[in-house]
């Protein structure tokens, strides 16, 4: 079982977000897990930016469990928008969802980067994670 170690150092300004400066990890094994989207399986792409991001989390919950993984296990998250306008939403559907998905109140690293666009032009969000079991 990996060692999971969530902190942010004295002498860094407090997150903006809901997320941690560092993680340290002791670990057999990582869990690289492509960017997700909001599409469902079938390749629906959900409307709005809301949808798109809970989908987009909802497939990378899927990916964690089929190696056995939780939430618990991820240790880094990149996430990609396409308009900072979303920025608001986002931050919203974190205070409201990570508390249940990160239930120790600990969240990993995110980097939010804002991009021309993603693969296809009514995608909104993508997130990427990494996650050490």
């Amino acid at each position: 079982m990996a060692d999971i170690r969530i902190y942010n150092p004295e002498g860094l300004a407090k997150p903006l977000g809901q997320y941690s400066h560092v993680t340290r990890v002791k670990a057999s094994e990582y869990l690289f897990i492509a960017g997700q989207v909001g599409a469902d399986a079938s390749g629906k792409i959900a409307e709005g930016f809301d949808a798109q991001c809970v989908q987009a989390f909802a497939n990378i919950e899927i990916a964690l469990r089929s190696a056995g993984a939780g939430w618990g296990n991820v240790v880094q998250l990149y996430t990609f928008m396409v308009h900072s306008q979303d920025i608001p939403r986002f931050m919203a559907y974190r205070l409201r969802e990570f508390p249940r998905m990160f239930s120790n109140g600990i969240y990993p690293p995110n980097t939010l980067l804002m991009i021309d666009r993603l693969v296809q032009e009514p995608l909104l969000i993508e997130v990427q994670a990494t996650a050490a079991i």
